[in-house]
């Protein structure tokens, strides 16, 4: 019984792996529609919209250098992949008055694929082992 528990966790981490992994790579064609406010990785620089390296877990509104709304700054939001998926699917749903004036990404995969993608990138642009 043990080994079968082990046997069937071991795959479920061999079978989830490669998901992430397609979803990051899908993620990365997926961005093109961001890619005309932010930009991301080594060289990355502030745009119209704010550089999103290490935006996972970075407190909304406090990227250095980039000037943010009052709404976004004061919105008392840490940048989950749930918080984004929220906010990529309807930016003016979750922070009213923000700045983005992007209408929102209906599809669920793609946001997903792009969340994906966002995960791979450190603070300083670098990706994650």
């Amino acid at each position: 019984m043990f080994r079968s528990c082990l046997l069937i966790a071991a795959l479920s981490i061999v079978v989830v792996a490669p998901s992430k992994a397609q979803e990051a790579a899908a993620g990365e064609k997926d961005f093109a529609v961001c890619r005309a406010c932010h930009q991301i990785g080594p060289n990355a620089k502030i745009a119209v919209g704010p550089v999103l390296n290490g935006v996972i877990g970075r407190k909304a509104g406090t990227y250095p250098g980039y000037q943010y709304s009052p709404a976004n700054k004061d919105s008392g939001l840490v940048w989950t992949p749930e918080e984004l998926d929220k906010y990529l699917t309807n930016p003016q749903a979750v922070v009213p008055r923000t700045k983005m004036i992007f209408p929102g990404l209906k599809d669920e995969q793609k946001r997903k694929n792009i969340i994906a993608y966002l995960a791979q990138f450190n603070e300083d642009g670098t990706k994650k082992n």
